[in-house]
């Protein structure tokens, strides 16, 4: 048979164990672990040859790592030592004079180069097994919690913890508060200028004091024991804006977590507790890897209240009959003035769903619009000088501008933020 014939050809070129024996043959049957493979095959060369059965725990390919898979198994789990993990993967890194063995081992016996399977692979498939039986843990292909690197030449575990995602919705209740941390514009986050402190940020390195990211992300790193926290938002409102409502949508990704489950009730208490009524947050939700491509890719809408201020008197009539002309308008807005020196300058084409308001008094109203991602309020209303078609402004006549906006409500247009698919429960107690 040509299967024996080969698999005498392996043993005929120096001593070799059942795994490596096995493994160029791995495809040829299943059910078998190699080891059982090349015994089989063993055996089975002797009876053909009517010899003795000679087993040998001597090997010239893997030099005796195929017997080692328990003790990698053991420096991997004491490796991870008590970081917390529900996932992982296992990768090997062989010496080169190994890799240059398993090619001779074909070249000798005249197999086909890519025959069966190579030792990398079984190193990483029963290593992982084991420690999959030590741990409880499940092995992850994807993006898994823990990610093992045994290097065979070092003789060591490499332990690559990835990062965790918790995901929330929140509300700024202050004005003048930015989203994410904003580095001074002097002194580039230094805090110093020609070796004094900057005059511009009293020495802090920040444009703005606090922000969103610097109100929630510290009791999320703290309680998932993280070397660093980022936040990421379902886009952002304005500096001068307070995000009420339902709250925007937002993912705090922590890396190197060794804590991966925590309380997210508990959670949620300390960050309201720690942003001291300027943000709160609800909705704490342990989220996936994907969730945060989710939270900045999703197309949103935006409900927004505006307080409009007008240069002349108007009446309810005239503001009535202005809102009925953009209520389901589409808009064309040039980039606005003040974003065009941070942002290309095109046209942008945006709808808005609805609106509607109410004067408050001759030269101010309450407005609520509900429009698509992307639309620039505040633009809507004044026009910017021309650069948005139609506006408030423009249907009315008379120049105005917004004095206070809240956003009232981000909701996805198609789909939920909230989809399942992106969110993880901690693992139920081991008994």
């Amino acid at each position: 048979m040509t299967l024996l014939r080969d698999a005498a050809a392996v043993l005929e070129n120096g001593p070799v164990c059942d795994p490596c024996l096995g493994r160029p043959f791995a495809d040829l049957s299943h059910g078998l672990t190699n080891a059982e493979r090349g015994r089989a095959l063993r055996v089975a060369v002797a009876l053909d040859a009517d010899e003795p059965f000679e087993p040998s725990e001597e090997c010239w390919v893997c030099e005796g790592e195929t017997a080692a898979f328990e003790d990698w198994a053991d420096r991997a789990v004491e490796a991870i030592g008590d970081v917390e993990f529900e996932t992982y993967q296992v990768g090997t890194r062989l010496p080169p004079l190994i890799e240059e063995n398993e090619t001779l081992l074909r070249e000798l016996a005249g197999l086909d180069e890519a025959a069966g399977e190579r030792l990398g692979s079984e190193m990483n498939r029963e290593v992982g097994k084991r420690v999959g039986q030590q741990t409880g843990a499940e092995v992850d292909f994807g993006r898994p919690d823990v990610q093992l690197l045994l290097d065979v030449d070092a003789g060591t575990v490499d332990v690559t913890i990835n990062s965790a995602f918790v995901y929330g919705r929140y509300r700024k209740l202050e004005r003048g508060i930015p989203q994410t941390e904003w580095p001074c514009r002097e002194c580039h986050g230094s805090g110093t200028r020609a070796g004094e402190p900057c005059v511009y940020c009293d020495g802090t390195g920040y444009q703005y004091p606090e922000s969103v990211e610097q109100l929630t992300t510290p009791p999320v790193e703290a309680a998932m024991d993280g070397r660093d926290a980022t936040f990421h938002g379902a886009g952002r409102e304005d500096i001068d804006a307070r995000m009420l409502g339902t709250g925007r949508p937002f993912v705090i990704e922590v890396a190197a977590p060794r804590e991966r489950f925590p309380d997210v009730d508990a959670l949620e208490a300390e960050i309201n507790d720690f942003a001291d009524g300027k943000v709160e947050v609800e909705g704490l939700r342990l989220a996936t890897y994907e969730s945060v491509e989710r939270v900045k890719r999703l197309p949103a809408s935006k409900t927004y209240r505006a307080t409009v201020s007008f240069e002349e008197p108007i009446t309810e009539d005239t503001l009535t009959a202005a809102l009925e002309a953009l209520d389901g308008a589409t808009i064309e807005q040039e980039t606005p003035t003040r974003v065009d020196h941070r942002r290309a300058s095109k046209v942008r084409t945006r709808s808005v769903y609805a609106i509607e308001g109410d004067l408050d008094s001759p030269t101010e109203a309450t407005v609520e619009i509900h429009g698509e991602g992307g639309l620039y309020v505040k633009e809507l209303v004044s026009s910017d000088n021309g650069r948005t078609e139609p506006s408030l402004a423009g249907e009315l006549g008379v120049s105005c501008h917004v004095t206070a906006l809240d956003v009232l409500a981000v909701e996805g247009e198609d789909e939920s933020f909230e989809d399942e698919a992106y969110f993880r429960t901690a693992p139920s107690p081991k008994s």
